[in-house]
């Protein structure tokens, strides 16, 4: 583990198991400075964000000076229990339950500070935005909004568009979770973890229909437009072709709303490192040296 900083597995009560987050903090934290919650994307976990040797995101800012907290959602990552055939928690329990009680658990933890930052990657940006969406109370106790490689829909047409998304996400992966009940996506080696058999086909009905809350029906779009959103920065990859490509990412800040919004391209032609793709923009060892620096100045600068 890096010596600059230290990292500590924290677990809080939910429902009939735990959450897991992980909190990655400077050796001597200072109380004053807003924390960073980071959330995940679909078949992944928190560790997209951090690894046991001090690389990632949350490991670079904390570094700086930042409290991170990465958090597993239901099932996934180190929070338990793990996602299996009779697990039935969906993307709905994460928006209502689980971002809003982990949000107020830094909250509790930082008595000095009344916000938090909110970092995504991919399908996470879209859960957050959904959160921000339906609940005004955390529209003034969040301070920022930053994802990475985020859309609600997938518009682009391409050959690899249609493998990966028309055939193996919404015909494939159904047909497994028929059968098994979840998406084992570790053992089919398509992702980095499981996924729910109810965050399956309801992240397939979004990217391809409405914003609408499977459960209760609540209406994110109509929500969004009048959303007090707070500043954010929608930052894209040049090669990510289809799970975030660009011009999706754009028409996801076009469908919030977004007023104070900052969109940027990751790419060589920007005077980027490299055309980087989705996961890349996050786990490429060089990142560090690249736009995870005018980050750390951007977060600095809040």
């Amino acid at each position: 583990m890096n010596t600059d900083i230290q990292q500590h597995s924290l677990f809080i009560p939910y429902r009939e198991g735990q959450l897991h987050v992980r909190h990655i903090h400077p050796q001597s934290p200072h109380g004053a400075t807003t924390p960073i919650l980071m959330l995940h994307g679909a078949m992944s976990n928190g560790r997209v964000f951090y690894s046991d040797s001090g690389r990632g995101l949350a490991c670079f800012l904390a570094k700086a000076g930042f409290d991170v907290y990465v958090m597993d959602t239901a099932g996934r990552g180190l929070s338990l229990p793990k996602i299996q055939r009779d697990f039935a928690l969906g993307q709905g329990e994460v928006i209502r339950e689980q971002l809003p009680l982990v949000h107020q658990f830094i909250l509790q933890r930082h008595p000095l500070v009344s916000q938090v930052h909110w970092c995504a990657h991919s399908w996470g940006g879209v859960l957050m935005a959904s959160s921000l969406a339906r609940f005004t109370d955390l529209q003034t106790s969040v301070a920022s909004l930053l994802t990475f490689g985020s859309k609600r829909t997938i518009r682009v047409k391409s050959l690899k568009k249609w493998l990966m998304v028309d055939f193996l996400w919404n015909r494939l992966a159904p047909f497994f979770v028929a059968r098994t009940g979840y998406l084992d996506a570790n053992r089919l080696r398509v992702g980095m973890d499981n996924e729910s058999r109810a965050s399956l086909l309801q992240t397939i009905d979004w990217v391809r229909g409405d914003w609408v809350d499977h459960d209760d029906n609540f209406d994110y779009a109509s929500a969004a437009m009048q959303t007090q959103w707070p500043t954010s920065w929608f930052i894209a990859g040049k090669n990510d072709r289809v799970l975030g490509n660009p011009s999706d990412v754009r028409d996801m800040i076009a469908e919030c709303g977004f007023k104070q919004v900052k969109y940027t391209l990751l790419s060589k032609a920007q005077g980027n490192l490299f055309d980087y793709d989705h996961a890349g923009m996050l786990t490429n060892k060089q990142a560090e040296q690249d736009h995870f620096v005018t980050i750390k100045q951007w977060y600095l600068a809040l």
